[in-house]
């Protein structure tokens, strides 16, 4: 391996180190709000979507580029991803973080079955397998919170019933977003998601949250938590496109498992939670699984006809350009 090689899989690695860092952030800035008493999840995103649509969207302004995707697909992309947001961090007012990170697993059998039954991608024996033991674990953390062995959180089965309708969500999201950024733009993408992200969570507030939201005591530290939320995600809806781009989806899948084992880290440190040991062996068990799935994910292909020709999709692994160092 020359030292060219080595120095892009150490870059590759930090960076998927530093997506798993976000999502850990902000699992564990969702967790902290959610136990100072305040329930306003789609406030959270609101930021996110803010800061992703001020930034982006000058980018894409400053290019005075026309749509390439029609504005109303991006208005459906807008509401799935933000119904997602708002089940997942919900889920923190009744389960543990331990669960909420572990259960968002679920997306992968999600995005396995609407991407084979919408775009027509093909799958190997292999990641049917690698699904099917990640489902196993994922059921070992819904028995430890049934009260088998014990479980955090006021009502944890509310809680994994929600992060598991969210990561249905996050499925469509992922899809679509796969979708539009292999065939358009990257930055079209995460811009017009961020403008309708907006439109879309200051509608639901106005309708849903309003009442929560004068309720919420805003100090410094609610301040802070909140602006750490929409930092982490924004910097996570940034970087997962560099991380697709580079190596595909087996690194991203693999580097997101650390932010699995953060959360039971801070549960443990932070917390003084007592860890049930079905925890372990689940995450154990989604980690065999999504390693099995990710080695064998070069062999998932669609084939599809456009304008006489044949064209191949990769699942989750952005085409590359003709300059590996263009983001933009």
């Amino acid at each position: 391996m020359s030292r060219e090689e080595i120095r892009r899989l150490v870059f590759l690695l930090f960076l998927g180190q530093l997506v798993s860092l976000c999502l850990a952030v902000a699992s564990f800035t969702s967790s902290l709000i959610a136990d100072l008493g305040t329930d306003t999840p789609l406030t959270q995103s609101f930021f996110t979507y803010l800061f992703l649509a001020l930034v982006y969207g000058a980018i894409f302004l400053h290019r005075r580029r026309k749509l390439l995707v029609p504005w109303y697909w991006y208005i459906a992309l807008a509401i799935v991803d933000v119904q997602g947001n708002f089940l997942v961090v919900k889920a923190y007012q009744y389960s543990s973080i331990t669960s909420v990170t572990l259960l968002d697993c679920w997306t992968i059998p999600w995005v396995i079955i609407l991407t084979w039954l919408a775009l027509g991608t093909k799958y190997s024996p292999w990641q049917f397998l690698g699904a099917g033991i990640c489902v196993v674990g994922l059921g070992l953390v819904l028995l430890s919170d049934a009260g088998v062995s014990g479980g955090g959180g006021r009502k944890p089965i509310l809680g994994d019933a929600l992060v598991i309708a969210g990561t249905f969500c996050y499925a469509f999201s992922n899809v679509g977003e796969e979708f539009f950024v292999k065939k358009k733009d990257r930055v079209e993408v995460v811009a017009m998601l961020g403008v309708f992200g907006v439109l879309v969570s200051a509608v639901e507030i106005c309708v849903f949250e309003r009442k929560d939201l004068q309720e919420v005591k805003w100090s410094p530290t609610m301040i802070s938590l909140f602006v750490g939320f929409a930092a982490a995600t924004f910097l996570f809806y940034t970087i997962v496109p560099f991380v697709l781009k580079m190596s595909g989806a087996t690194l991203f899948n693999l580097s997101l498992l650390t932010s699995d084992m953060w959360a039971v880290l801070i549960r443990i440190f932070f917390y003084h939670q007592q860890v049930d040991w079905l925890y372990y062996l689940a995450f154990g068990v989604v980690a065999i699984g999504l390693i099995i799935y990710s080695l064998n994910e070069n062999g998932s292909k669609t084939e599809a006809a456009t304008n006489g020709e044949e064209v191949t999709i990769q699942y989750e692994q952005l085409t590359e350009e003709n300059s590996p160092q263009e983001l933009f």
